[in-house]
């Protein structure tokens, strides 16, 4: 249970920051920028887990990037607005 509430809490916090340094306007609600969070950490971690666990500041900000590029294949797509 503690996973998953520490899962949404991480994700919302990716999503805001992903946001946040995103240039330009980006138009969503707090469950879609929640779902962004997850998405952008699950993103990353295929890419750079290589088998490890745990909280690591690199794989957060790997987590952050991936976010943003979720933001910028969802705007090419037209997905969102």
């Amino acid at each position: 249970m503690l996973n998953v509430v520490s899962a949404i809490i991480v994700g919302l916090v990716v999503g805001v920051l992903a946001r946040f340094f995103y240039p330009g306007a980006v138009h969503m609600g707090w469950i879609a920028t929640f779902l962004l969070g997850i998405g952008g950490s699950l993103l990353a971690g295929l890419v750079t887990s290589r088998g490890q666990s745990g909280f690591h500041r690199a794989g957060f900000l790997a987590s952050i990037i991936g976010a943003i590029v979720l933001i910028f294949v969802g705007h090419l797509l037209h997905i969102g607005g």
